[in-house]
């Protein structure tokens, strides 16, 4: 709990029912030696009432509360530095237009622990010193840390950093962070802001400002421009762990330093601090098959690979998802998009280092080859977009009576 950002708060269940009796049938039933370590007389315990989806008065809730006389507490009621806290939940269902008069369900248990949801709000993008148009919202960067197992002094790596909220995440456990980006205007701070009625970065709008924002700048290491498909490391297991959301194509373009020229002249002079190098498009399957090699070659034996794969949900099956011989698959969640796209949230473990052998499957084995299928992720979200554009604007030209039947 003191790293989940999904969980609420976590109760030792002492008791459950659909009506009061059932709880009191519940509670009665439950173990008296495991009740009594917490309600002898030199204990302090308070007791709290949680409703779901409806709003009780006060008094109600008082009334709700010494209606569980029947529980032998025999210590002392301390509403503000309790030992001991007990809570009654009630489950109102979910549609708040239609809130029954009685609940659907009840619970009874002792609070054990919160979980880390306030995370979320205190270090929410909204807030954040400097940020972009992809900037990965806080309670999903938490998540990805959590799937990643990042603990202090580890060593983390994101190869598309962007404005950097994965390091912030992972900073905030404790982690040395870094990262690279294709983009040399969002790794240096600079060029045209994602701000609303802010048109031009500030000269502190950058990722070690982020860090420094929730006190956690001694943990970063450094960022620098790179391009993903040519890695600059030294061949050598560096990185606990890989963490990363790869460009799309929708809000950022996909691309890498190359032509499509078969000879290219390169300029006389020495590169200058300005000089933006010549790309070229950089498809969503090579964009899977670099970054399982590379993580195979740069983590750590037992280090963990977390990345988000954009899928077209008609067409989506597992074997869609990129695998690679040194590394292993340990989860894969959806978040839905839209009705047609969703992205999954792959993570993968080294299970071994490399050898050649593994090259050769890798090359050899259809099983290991990257599916094609990804490139086209663009079209078909566009494709989507238009299709109900379309739709809508038909029925409220067909409502407007422009549409003659």
């Amino acid at each position: 709990m003191a790293r989940s950002v999904c969980a609420k708060s976590a109760f030792e269940l002492w008791g459950h029912g659909q009506t009061d009796g059932n709880l009191r049938s519940s509670l009665l039933n439950y173990p008296p030696q495991s009740m009594s370590p917490f309600l002898h007389k030199d204990s302090t315990y308070r007791i709290n009432v949680y409703t779901f989806n409806k709003t009780l008065q006060f008094q109600d809730r008082i009334k709700k509360i010494d209606a569980l006389d029947y529980l032998p507490f025999e210590g002392t009621v301390s509403l503000k530095t309790p030992q001991h806290i007990f809570c009654l939940l009630e489950d109102y269902g979910t549609d708040p237009n239609n809130i029954p008069e009685h609940p659907n369900y009840i619970y009874f248990g002792r609070w054990i622990a919160d979980g880390q949801r306030e995370l979320i709000r205190t270090h929410s993008v909204k807030n954040r010193h400097f940020i972009g148009n992809t900037s990965m919202e806080a309670g999903l960067s938490l998540i990805m840390t959590n799937h990643a197992k990042v603990k202090e002094n580890d060593l983390i790596f994101d190869p598309f950093v962007g404005t950097g909220s994965l390091l912030v995440a992972c900073s905030h456990f404790g982690a040395y962070v870094c990262g690279t980006d294709i983009d040399y205007n969002t790794i240096h701070g600079k060029g045209r802001s994602s701000r609303k009625n802010q048109k031009w970065r500030g000269p502190d709008e950058n990722i070690r400002a982020n860090l420094r924002q929730y006190g956690t700048e001694k943990m970063f290491v450094d960022v620098m421009v790179s391009d993903a498909s040519k890695p600059v490391w030294r061949n050598a297991a560096l990185f606990d762990a890989i963490i990363t959301d790869p460009p799309y194509g929708i809000r950022e373009s996909t691309r890498k330093t190359g032509s499509y020229k078969e000879n290219t002249k390169l300029p006389d002079c020495t590169y200058v601090e300005s000089h933006v190098p010549v790309s070229q498009a950089y498809h969503l399957s090579d964009i899977f098959t670099d970054l399982l090699n590379f993580s195979a070659h740069h983590l750590v034996l037992g280090g963990r690979l977390v990345y988000w794969l954009p899928i077209y949900r008609p067409e989506y099956c597992d074997e869609m998802v990129p695998v690679h011989p040194c590394l292993q698959i340990i989860s894969n969640c959806e978040q839905t998009l839209s009705s047609q796209t969703s992205r999954r949230l792959i993570t993968m473990e080294k299970v071994k280092e490399p050898e050649e052998s593994d090259i050769i499957a890798h090359l050899s084995d259809p099983h290991f080859s990257a599916y094609q299928g990804h490139n086209a992720f663009r079209e078909k979200y566009f494709s989507g977009l238009n299709k109900r554009y379309k739709m809508r604007k038909y029925k409220s030209r067909k409502s407007q009576g422009l549409i003659l039947k």
